[in-house]
Order: C-alpha cells, then sequence, then structure tokens
C-alpha cells in the first residue's frame, strides 16, 4: 500500500506542479488561448482524480467503511484520522468541482476553474502532506514494508 500511495503522491505532485506553472497568467490567457484553458481543466480533473484514488487507496487497505459517492472518501478519511475535517470539507467540494469538470463541461465557468486555481492549490498540498504524514505515522507491519 505505501508504495502505491506514495507513487500517486508523486504523479499529484507532478500535476500541482504543472498548475502552479499556469497560477498567476491573467484570466485573458485561459479566455483567448484553448491550449492554456485545455490544460487548466485537464491538468484540475487529473490532480482530483488522484486525490480520489489515494483516498480510495486507503479505504480498501484499512478497511473502512465504503464511500457512496466520491464526496464521502474525504470523510471518511477525516474519521479515521488520516486528514483533518476542516480540510475533508474543502477535498468534499473539490470532488464537487470534479463532477462539474467530468459532467458539466458545456456549462463550466471559466471563472469558478480560475478561480480554483488562484486561490485553492493549497488543498492539494494539505491532502499530499497529511496522507504523508498518515504514512510515517504507520507500523512497518501495516504500511506494507517488509
Amino acid at each position: 500500500m505505501e508504495k502505491l500511495i506514495a507513487a500517486k503522491l508523486s504523479r499529484l505532485s507532478e500535476y500541482l506542479g504543472y498548475l502552479k506553472a499556469l497560477k498567476g497568467s491573467p484570466l485573458r490567457v485561459f479566455k483567448e488561448d484553448f491550449k492554456e484553458r485545455g490544460a487548466l481543466e485537464r491538468y484540475l480533473h487529473l490532480a482530483i482524480e488522484v486525490v480520489i484514488d489515494i483516498g480510495n487507496e486507503i479505504i480498501s487497505a484499512r478497511q473502512l467503511r465504503r464511500p457512496d459517492q466520491y464526496r464521502d472518501i474525504p470523510m471518511i478519511l477525516a474519521e479515521s484520522g488520516v486528514i483533518p475535517e476542516s480540510l475533508a470539507v474543502e477535498v468534499a467540494k473539490m470532488i464537487g468541482f470534479r463532477n462539474l469538470l467530468v459532467h458539466g463541461y458545456a456549462a463550466l465557468d471559466l471563472e469558478l476553474e480560475y478561480r480554483f486555481l488562484e486561490t485553492r492549490l493549497h488543498d492539494f498540498e494539505d491532502y499530499m502532506k497529511h496522507v504523508a504524514d498518515w504514512l510515517r505515522a504507520l507500523p512497518d507491519e501495516e504500511s506494507g514494508a517488509v
């Protein structure tokens, strides 16, 4: 489990780096350049998918209660002490945003995407930090280390 989650954290860090490279560009750049907007949407989507994957992996490995929907994942992680509840609330919102990216593409609001880019990337960093801290705190037999 530990190696798999570490690999996913690395992938999330990579996507976050791409998003940080986009951060700070004026909104007009995303309005005028379909490649920039496409990169923003794609890397936001991929980063959120990795957050979901990490959560599902922890839930499965720890045999925690099964989520009814993706938005339940962060609350289950909070209940088990992986992430704080305040972060779980923000991650649940992030997952709701992912649903817009995936299912509501015709109605996507570029200003909402831009605001997310400019103000919420720290949620990914916080998530990665808490998951990594949680992994380090696991006894060797629970982390899958030999």
